[in-house]
């Protein structure tokens, strides 16, 4: 099989290759995806890329590279990001991030012959802890990979009991609000330490744990520093354990900026095994 890191795939018989716009539903804001949809003959197996706060890499290159693979790869803004309607808040990005998930296994389905059976979710920073979120609410979700996953109930605990982690995520925050709007950096920091342990990301082992889980730590990061935000989580995961967890470690920043081939072979290997002979 050609690499689909460095090789465009060969027309085949039935549909071109195709990139299109579609427009999702979510409490009554409109948000915008982009399907990048493979050549030849579907039903297509799909992946869902969730992206990060505020979305600087939004991961394009990841559904690149997984469309020629083979496979149908949303990217989509969450509601308050650029440029769509309504306000951005962490729970925001939860129920936007469903909302598309179902959409996908119905009416897009029937639509760009998508297969609902197959479905992984991957998401980068915030979009990991909104993939693991999402796939352990949705039995219906096949696979799950989380890449610098931002852990908000661990994060919350720390905003809570020392000021001066508290004082880092205002000022952080405050400067990645430009590409959103309807927040602020007290309002998000607020809603996470409300939210609190109901967004462990440890406490979602049970209803993870017959479904595979891909865990991508960075270890140069200090926006999701490993020994904070990826070993805990593996440590729990394996504790539990989880039937099939594949965990591991780059040396990179936190945009994986001089590892995005690796990311990519490590995400298309994930999708190879557990989606294109369907689920376990």
């Amino acid at each position: 099989m050609p690499d689909p890191l460095i090789t465009d795939p060969v027309h085949v018989n039935g549909p071109a290759a195709r990139t299109v716009p579609v427009t999702f539903q979510s409490a009554g804001a409109t948000l915008l995806g982009i399907l990048h949809l493979p050549s030849g003959p579907g039903p297509y197996p799909i992946v869902v890329v969730l992206h990060g706060f505020p979305g600087n890499e939004r991961n394009f290159d990841l559904a690149q590279a997984a469309r020629r693979a083979g496979y149908a790869a949303l990217v989509f803004h969450y509601r308050g990001s650029w440029g769509m309607g309504g306000s951005w808040s962490w729970t925001h990005v939860l129920e936007d991030s469903a909302a598309v998930v179902s959409a996908l296994r119905t009416t897009e389905a029937a639509a760009y012959d998508l297969d609902p059976g197959r479905l992984a979710v991957v998401g980068h920073s915030t979009g990991g802890f909104a993939a693991l979120m999402t796939a352990a609410a949705d039995p219906g979700v096949t696979a799950v990979g989380s890449v610098a996953g931002f852990d908000f109930g661990t994060a919350a605990a720390a905003s809570r009991t020392d000021p001066a982690v508290r004082a880092a995520y205002l000022d952080g925050w405050a400067g990645e609000l430009l590409p959103l709007h309807g927040t602020s950096a007290h309002a998000l920091v607020e809603e996470m330490e409300a939210a609190g342990d109901s967004w462990r990301l440890a406490g979602l082992a049970p209803r993870l744990a017959d479904r595979p889980v891909l865990l991508i730590g960075t270890g140069r990061d200090p926006v999701t520093p490993a020994d904070v935000h990826h070993r805990p989580l593996v440590e729990a995961y394996r504790a539990h354990p989880l039937r099939d967890l594949d965990a591991r470690i780059f040396p990179t920043d936190h945009a994986l900026s001089d590892h995005r081939v690796a990311l990519a072979r490590t995400v298309i290997a994930f999708l190879d095994h557990h989606l294109k002979a369907g689920p376990r």
